[in-house]
């Protein structure tokens, strides 16, 4: 099958088709992925079918690959199975609060670098995923909203998700949450290399040294503006596709799903390069 590029919007993702199996663990590939990466932000293989080796692959070839903290699959330990089913997944009780925007590791000082995504199975309602490009949403803003974002700092939690997911969650819960270590980084994330994003989504806590309410109001405003349709996309997936994202720069989110739907991800993510600053 021939090869064809899609770009799916001017400023966010990319769709290539007829590529699968094997011959996406290869070095022409990987190339491939880092140069679209930098450009869309976000790189969908259509119907890929890339099982767990191939994936492993692939994914040594993008970067270091972390070991599922939780286990991996077997044979795989870099393999996470994303699923809300507790049977197919250690981290089933809180798959929920990906149904709210973020990146992956925002409160650690290194967040991770990108992820790939497979699907084993697809959601029969739901479960689309969402990407939101924040590169492309701090530019759009102005240098006055710019200037007067520069030295804002944010405090970053999982018990900050855990609360969108679980607002009536018991105090014993809410107290295991905040064992959590939190972590405190700028709004505006400034790589070496000068390209500058937003850092907000459901992590976002508050601003340091603002009220709670204005610190709400802005946090939530800016996430309204960098999820618009101008800076996102939603993925609907089919059995097989491969999607692969710049978590530093791209917010997700799956559109809500039950355990029944019986949606099964496989993912590997890369260690992070370049802390927050």
């Amino acid at each position: 099958m021939a090869v064809s590029v899609t770009p799916v919007s001017r400023g966010i993702g990319v769709e290539i088709a007829g590529r699968s199996g094997p011959e996406l663990a290869t070095p022409q590939v990987a190339a491939e992925v880092r140069e679209y990466l930098d450009e869309y932000g976000v790189v969908i293989y259509r119907e890929a079918r890339i099982g767990d080796a191939d994936l492993v692959a692939l994914s040594r070839m993008l970067g270091e690959v972390i070991v599922a903290p939780m286990g991996g699959e077997e044979g795989f330990p870099e393999v996470s199975a994303i699923s809300l089913d507790p049977a197919r997944s250690t981290l089933a009780a809180y798959r929920a609060g990906t149904f709210y925007w973020h990146i992956d590791g925002a409160n650690d000082l290194v967040p991770q670098k990108a992820t790939l995504l497979t699907a084993l199975e697809v959601a029969t309602e739901g479960g689309d995923t969402e990407f939101a490009n924040l590169y492309a949403a701090y530019e759009a803003l102005s240098a006055q909203e710019r200037a007067t974002l520069a030295e804002l700092r944010v405090v970053h939690s999982f018990a900050a998700t855990q609360r969108l997911s679980n607002p009536d969650a018991p105090a014993k819960m809410r107290a295991a949450w905040d064992k959590v270590p939190s972590r405190e980084h700028p709004l505006v994330w400034t790589r070496r290399s000068g390209r500058k994003s937003l850092l907000v989504g459901a992590t976002a806590d508050h601003v340091v040294g603002l009220a709670a309410e204005e610190s709400r109001a802005l946090l939530d405003r800016l996430l309204a503006w960098a999820t618009q349709r101008e800076f996102s996309l939603r993925h609907r997936w089919r059995h097989g596709d491969l999607v692969v994202w710049d978590n530093t720069g791209i917010l997700h989110r799956a559109q809500p799903y039950t355990a029944a739907s019986r949606r099964l991800m496989h993912r590997t993510t890369l260690v992070g390069e370049e802390a927050v600053a």
